[in-house]
């Protein structure tokens, strides 16, 4: 049995279990804080990162080598197109999704979600990476209605669970949606994958996780 380690609140954390929900695999769950730290841990993640995820053959961690595990292991359904090129341009939207985006926006989540400051200057050094990255991002992507086309795929994984981060953030720091300035209607696209089961377990279960937080001293 797959054991999915980490936290629902994580976007990452939440782009495998969507992927695991959606091919049908049957996984336990095991809460891991980040932060954490001691050999037994580090023996499966190295960095101390989540998610991770524990299999027959060891323990994998970072959230693309695992959905690349997923998919060769439980090819059905495919969350790839059996096209190399076209499955490498949806791996290419999952890394533009993550890294190009997420990441950066990542560096706004202690002022706009968690009453921290940033240093002088760095707001707008972030937003300049953020719209040069965005205008990239658009020209990859087609939300038609799916991020890479017309099928759902690993791309849609990182979309769902992290352009909603990068619209939040960016509204709270600079008093607007930088996606929506830039035509991407994230509310639409979120709501159209909110309707599907898998998407909707992933969200209660984020939802009950909050909820925990909420509740700690």
């Amino acid at each position: 049995m797959l054991v999915l380690c980490g936290s629902s609140i994580s976007n990452y954390y939440n782009k495998v279990k969507l992927a695991l929900l959606e091919k049908g695999v049957a996984f336990d769950e095991e809460y891991v804080a980040t932060g954490g730290s001691g050999e037994p841990l580090l023996r499966e993640s190295p960095l101390a990162k989540i998610p991770f995820l524990r299999t027959e053959h060891g323990a994998l961690s970072e959230s693309e080598a695992i959905l690349e595990y997923i998919e060769a292991a439980y090819p059905e359904p495919p969350l790839l197109p059996r096209d190399p090129f076209e499955a490498a341009k949806v791996r290419e939207l999952a890394i533009y999704t993550d890294l190009h985006l997420e990441l950066v926006a990542r560096e706004l989540y202690p002022q706009a979600f968690f009453g921290g400051t940033l240093a002088e200057g760095e707001a707008a050094r972030i937003r300049k990476k953020l719209e040069k990255n965005i205008a990239a991002f658009k020209r990859l992507a087609r939300f038609a209605p799916y991020v890479a086309g017309d099928t759902f795929t690993q791309a849609d994984c990182s979309a769902w669970n992290s352009l909603p981060l990068v619209s939040m953030a960016t509204r709270a720091m600079y008093g607007e949606d930088l996606l929506a300035a830039a035509g991407i209607d994230v509310k639409a696209y979120s709501k159209l994958i909110g309707e599907r089961p898998s998407a909707q377990k992933v969200a209660a279960d984020r939802k009950v996780e909050q909820a925990k937080l909420t509740a700690r001293p």
